[in-house]
Formats: structure tokens, C-alpha cells, sequence
């Protein structure tokens, strides 16, 4: 044991049945310091999380902590020893406002006046911008993110540990995060930060540590590698190159003519003036930092709301379906259509946590007839798990149970699996690992070359410049006009992302039917 380490594991190991999670893992961090926890989906960084912060504890090996041996029991034990943790997925009550989130999680010292400008105070000095009266049931995934993180650092912890810290934020955000984190480490605290995306890992991080099938694979400065060379420790080698087949636009499937859906409040989205057409064999990147009515406008496109909200808020404009309105149209009628959508929210939206796969396979059946046929749903989530290569215990492994990125590729492989004639997803490569990623992207292109109409919310602009045929992007509810990939630049949706395309811009129309119109994906 040395007097520079903050906090290290020897020996760390930890079982799921026959399922090594842990496999005698070693992990030092020192006092200040920055360190990358990588490692592709199911490789066992969310366990050893989980031991660090007291959720579980190992079957064998030892713990210490400023050179004490320690065993924590609980998150309550490893938070008084000033262990904070930001969570992938979110630990928020929908019904309470962000400064109560917040303060659930203090001291009881705190008054929630104190909160709510401590939270005020985070966004003036590092730009991690929450509002603390907002109701978190109005908020966007990236929102929910910023409070998670937001949370963690009023804790004043002296280890903290940031799952996807940056998944659902734009790179303005996470250029602040990497500030606020150089600073927090410069000040003492260790930062424990697990990521997929590997130029944030060089770009921030003092040391890396790899994990490969539960065991440490490599030990590295990140500021000294590639991208390949991680990719090769992490997934024993780099992904595949994307194939792009050429494609010509052909049909308008799905078009939005003048939607608008008014504010019913400060905080909540809203939609301006909206116009977009999605045509078969493409792919239609939205970009936009988080909290513009990405949100919103797949409710409206996927029918997941109810007709009061839409009464309530006086929605006006028209969706329409090979010619058909469909505006008023619910969910389960729209994916008899063939219309099918996969949100951000893994957990709660796109799957139940306490059923298993097999059950949440039900949610997207698609037929009149609710009696549920087991041994269907369990063959059905069982190609999904083969199709995908989800690790996890079988058909009747809780949803709960997969870490983020399995459960995404669980959720993105269902959707696949139904064929949809329009496919909406939002975030599809979010928390998930560069080869899984490399395999969803793919997926997304050969269901386009099929034919199918697809439009991908993602505030991964890499992404869409790899997948979309074109780009549209949201600011305060409204959309931009549609660009064809070819003539976009990270440059220029950069600057629409704040709002500044010309008003004497072609029209979406004119960009669709001209140079979009043409050969796509050379």
C-alpha cells in the first residue's frame, strides 16, 4: 500500500452465478488524478462501480481507501467517506422539481433556497446550466444528465465516479464538464471517468485502465495512444469501417407540414413551425443540444401522447403517413402503419427494469390479441440476444440487470427485429461501446438499403456525419432547413445548432428535391 493512493482494489473479484463479472481485478487512484475506466459492454466497469460505491460487495479481494481497509455495505457508508457517483442512468423523481432531486441527495444542513443557488452558482462558473424549479418530468435526457452530475458535485466528494458523464451532451457541455473536472482534480479530488468515446479519454484523462471479459487488460496513458491501439485492448481489436452503399431518394413517407405545440409552461419543450419529409431509403439526422424539442417532436412523430395533451396544448399542423394524416393517431395505431420509435430513456420508456427480456419484448407487439405468448417472447428475445450479441443470462434476464450499453443493443436489435417501414430513434449509440456502436450504425444503414425511412436524434455529430443522407437541426422547437451530408460541415450545423441558418436559406423543400435528391452517400 502506497501513501499516494486514494483508493485501491487488489484482487477484486465478484460472481453473478456462473457469470464472472470481476475477475481478480487490480486498480490504483491516486490523490488528483483523472483516471479512464474502459472497457466494451458487459466488460464488468459497471460492477466494479458498484463495489467502489457500496451496491455490492466482492466475493474476494481487498479495498482501501486513504491507506485504510475498507468494506463498505452500503452507498450510505461509501457517500460519508466522500465517494460521489453520476449514474448512466438516471436516479430522479419525475414528479419533484431539480433542486428537490437535488437535495433529496444533501446533508440535511441543506435548505432547498441554499440548493437551488448552489445549483444557480454551478451554472455561472462552469456552464453546467440546470434550472432549479424545473419539473424533471419536463426535462430532456441531456437535463437529467446535467442534474445527475450537478447532484454529485454538491457533495464535495473526494472520489468521484462519472458514468457516461457526456453521452446526451453537446460538445459545448462537455468541453465545461472537462474544465469543471481539471479544476475538481486539481483541488484533490480523484476522478473515476468510464466513456466510450476514446478521444475524451486522451484528451482528459491522466491514466487508463482497460477491462476485457472482467479482467485488466492494459494499463496506459491515453494521452500516449490511439484510437486504435484502446480499441485494440478494449475489443481486442478496432471496429470494421462502416460500408455506405449509394442511395437516390425516392418516395416522401412520412411528412410534417406546420406542427406547432405551444409551451403550457416555462420550462416545458415546445415545437415552432416544424416541417421535415422523410423519404424510403434514407436516414435523417436531427442534430441539436439536448432540451430543444428533440424530445417532443418524437412524441409527436411516435403518437406517445395521449389526446388530452394534445387538446391541452392546442397543437396545430399536420403529420401525415403516405398522404394519410395521422396526427391524431395513438401509438399502437401507428405501429400497425409499420411506425415504430425507440427513445433515449432506456430504462423506464423503452423498457420495463423489473421484467425480464422476454417480457419486454411484449411492449412492442404490434397485434390485436394481449394475451401473451410466452414461449413466442422468449424465442423472439432470444434472437435478439444472439442477433446482437447482448450478454446476458438469457430471455430471463431482467432488464434491470444488463448494463446500459447490453440493454441498448437489447432495445435497438427488438426494434430491428419488427422491420418497420419509418424507424425514429433517439441517441442509438448512447453508453454503448465502439464495436457495438460500429454494429448499430451498420444495422441502421442496411435497414435503410432496404428500403425503410429512418430518422436518428443524436447529439453526436460523428454519428450523423457517418450515417445521415441528410441533416436538419433543432433550436428552441424549431427546425432548421435539411442539408444533404455531402455539402454539411461540423462547422456549419455548429453554428445552426445555435440558431444562426439564414431565414433566406433554401427551404427544406428546395434542399430535399435538389442536390439531396442526388447520389447521397458517395
Amino acid at each position: 500500500m502506497t501513501e499516494a493512493s486514494r483508493l485501491r482494489l487488489q484482487g477484486i473479484s465478484k460472481s453473478y452465478g456462473n457469470l464472472r463479472a470481476n475477475d481478480k481485478i487490480d486498480f490504483d487512484l491516486k490523490p488528483g488524478s483523472i483516471h479512464a475506466v474502459l472497457g466494451e459492454n458487459g466488460a464488468g466497469k459497471s460492477t466494479l462501480m458498484k463495489l467502489i460505491f457500496g451496491l455490492l460487495q466482492a466475493d474476494e479481494g481487498d479495498m482501501f481507501f486513504d491507506g485504510r481497509r475498507v468494506s463498505w455495505q452500503s452507498p450510505e457508508q461509501a457517500r460519508a467517506a466522500g465517494i460521489a457517483m453520476v449514474f448512466q442512468h438516471f436516479a430522479l423523481f419525475e414528479s419533484l422539481s431539480v433542486a428537490e432531486n437535488v437535495w433529496l441527495g444533501l446533508a440535511k444542513t441543506w435548505t432547498l433556497p441554499a440548493v437551488s443557488e448552489a445549483l444557480r452558482e454551478l451554472g455561472r462558473h462552469y456552464g453546467l446550466v440546470v434550472d432549479p424549479n424545473a419539473m424533471v418530468h419536463r426535462l430532456s435526457v441531456g437535463e437529467r444528465q446535467r442534474v445527475e452530475i450537478a447532484r454529485g458535485l454538491l457533495a464535495k466528494p473526494r472520489v468521484m465516479i462519472l458514468d457516461e458523464p457526456t453521452s446526451v451532451l453537446a460538445p459545448q457541455a462537455a468541453r465545461a464538464l472537462f474544465t469543471m473536472l481539471r479544476t475538481l482534480a486539481s483541488e484533490g479530488c480523484s476522478i473515476i471517468y468510464i466513456s466510450h468515446k476514446l478521444h475524451e479519454i486522451r484528451e482528459l484523462c491522466d491514466e487508463c485502465t482497460v477491462l476485457r471479459h472482467g479482467k485488466v487488460t492494459g494499463r496506459v496513458d491515453p494521452r500516449q495512444c490511439n484510437d486504435e491501439q484502446l480499441s485494440a485492448l478494449m475489443i481486442g481489436s478496432a471496429p470494421p469501417p462502416l460500408v455506405r452503399a449509394s442511395v437516390s431518394l425516392s418516395e416522401v413517407v412520412m411528412k410534417v407540414e406546420n406542427f406547432t405545440v405551444p409551451a403550457v409552461d416555462d420550462s416545458s419543450e415546445t415545437l415552432n413551425d416544424v416541417n421535415l419529409s422523410l423519404m424510403s431509403g434514407e436516414i435523417l439526422g436531427i442534430a441539436g443540444v439536448s432540451g430543444n424539442g428533440q424530445g417532443l417532436l418524437l412524441d409527436a412523430l411516435s403518437g406517445e401522447w395521449c389526446d388530452d395533451t394534445r387538446r391541452e396544448r392546442q397543437v396545430k399542423g399536420a403529420i401525415r403517413f403516405q398522404g394519410r394524416a395521422i396526427e391524431a393517431f395513438g401509438v399502437q395505431q401507428r405501429r400497425r402503419l409499420g411506425i415504430m420509435a425507440v427513445p433515449a430513456e432506456r430504462l423506464g420508456r423503452a423498457s420495463v427494469p423489473e421484467l425480464s427480456l422476454a417480457d419486454n419484448m411484449f411492449l412492442l407487439d404490434q397485434g390485436n390479441d394481449w394475451r401473451i405468448d410466452r414461449p413466442r417472447l422468449r424465442r423472439a428475445a432470444a434472437s435478439v440476444i444472439e442477433a446482437q450479441s447482448v450478454k446476458a443470462l438469457g430471455p430471463q434476464a431482467l432488464a434491470s440487470d444488463l448494463s446500459g450499453g447490453n440493454l441498448q443493443k437489447f432495445i435497438m436489435g427488438r426494434a430491428l427485429q419488427a422491420e418497420p417501414q419509418v424507424l425514429l430513434v433517439s441517441q442509438p449509440t448512447w453508453g454503448v461501446d465502439v464495436g457495438a456502436s460500429a454494429q448499430i450504425r451498420q444495422q441502421l444503414l442496411a435497414h435503410r438499403d432496404a428500403g425503410a425511412a429512418i430518422l436518428v436524434i443524436s447529439e453526436e455529430l460523428d454519428e450523423l456525419f457517418q450515417i445521415a443522407d441528410r441533416i436538419q437541426v433543432m433550436y428552441a422547437g424549431k427546425l432548421s432547413p435539411a442539408i444533404a451530408r455531402q455539402d454539411a460541415s461540423v462547422e456549419l450545423i455548429g453554428l445552426w445548432m445555435g440558431g444562426a441558418w439564414s431565414a433566406s436559406s433554401q427551404s427544406s423543400e428546395n434542399v430535399l428535391m435538389g442536390t439531396a435528391a442526388l447520389e447521397l452517400s458517395k
